[in-house]
This record gives C-alpha cells, structure tokens and sequence, in this order.
C-alpha cells in the first residue's frame, strides 16, 4: 500500500482564518468595549473634579462668610457695650442745667432771710427737673385712691380702711412710683385699706 499521506490535497484553510478573523472581531469589539469604559472612566474623573472644585469653592465662600459673621458679632458686641456705658450720657448731661441752678440757688440763698423765696427758687427747679424727666418718658404715678396693683404698688402696710369704698385701694402713698416708657422704674410704696 501507498501512503497517501504525501499525495493528500491539503484541508482547506478556510476555517483558520475565520478563526483568526473571529479572534480579531471579538479584540476590536474588546477594545471598542474598553475604549467606551475608558471615556466613562474620563467622564467620572471629570466630573469628580468639578465636583471636588465645587466643594472647595463653598469651602472657602463658607469660611469667609464665618469671618464676617464673626466680626459683625464683634462689631456689635462693642457698640453694644459703648451703648451701655455711654448710653446714660445724654441723661446726666440734661441734668448738669438743674444742678447749675440748684448751685445758684443755694448760692443766692446763703445769706437770705427770706423762707419764701427759698421755697419760690426750689419750686422752680423742682417743676425743671419734672419737665425735663417728662421729656425723657418718666411719669410719676398717681396711687392713692387706687385699686391695689401688685404689678406698680408696694405695700409696705396694711392699714384700716376710713371708709367702706377705700377696702383694698391704696389709702396712702408713702413713697411715688414711675414709670419710664409705660414700664415701672420704681413701685409706688404704699398703705393699703383692709
């Protein structure tokens, strides 16, 4: 018998090289693949990025913003104790005209025999003194006859009542009350009838 190995046509070759043109389809669609996750990857690190500059940039607006705020606190904790310990300036300055006067006064009166001009002179600085407290908001309070209010009376005694319709009134004020503003800034002390 003949070998026949040697007089054999060859296979064809077509399915080497489909194979080889299947293998260079399936590493185009890999690197397209890749590719299209490497532009995604791009896209996420990009916006990453801005999303990192973003941050830093209301970082920074945040802080600034707490710089001012802080030095608003400042600035107003300053005024307000400036306020404070100059806010009593304009009142003590509109009483240096009394006390001018009651100088004058007492100056005029050192060798005066007279009781009435005396009183005459501290009269009318005594009315000064109420007009220019009035124009500062300060009202005496009128108490006797009064229903008793805890919330502008001060009883400092109980006594008994002259008359059936003074039960519970004030009967008497011992000391006046103010009020500054309509807010009390001193309580009428007063005698209440029972």
């Amino acid at each position: 018998m003949k070998n026949n190995k040697h007089n054999e046509k060859p296979q064809d070759e077509t399915p080497v090289v489909d194979d080889i043109l299947d293998t260079d389809n399936e590493q185009t669609e890999l690197s397209d693949e890749l590719n299209k996750e490497m532009n995604e990857m791009e896209v996420l690190r990009q916006q990453l990025e801005d999303a990192q500059a973003a941050v830093e940039k209301e970082k920074k607006e945040y802080m600034f913003l707490m710089a001012d705020f802080d030095n608003f606190r400042k600035r107003v904790r300053r005024e307000k104790e400036d306020l404070l310990k100059n806010g009593n300036e304009k009142v003590l300055a509109g009483l240096l005209p009394i006390v001018d006067d009651f100088e004058r006064g007492l100056e005029a009166t050192k060798d005066s025999e007279d009781p009435g001009s005396i009183r005459e002179g501290m009269e009318l600085i005594y009315n000064k003194l109420v007009k220019y407290l009035e124009q500062n908001g300060v009202k005496a309070m009128e108490s006797t006859g009064s229903e008793f209010d805890a919330d502008f009376h001060e009883a400092i005694a109980t006594i008994p009542a002259p008359g059936e319709e003074l039960k519970g009134k004030v009967v008497d004020t011992v000391q006046k009350g103010y009020t500054i503003n309509d807010k009390v800034l001193r309580h009428a002390k007063v005698a209440v009838g029972e």
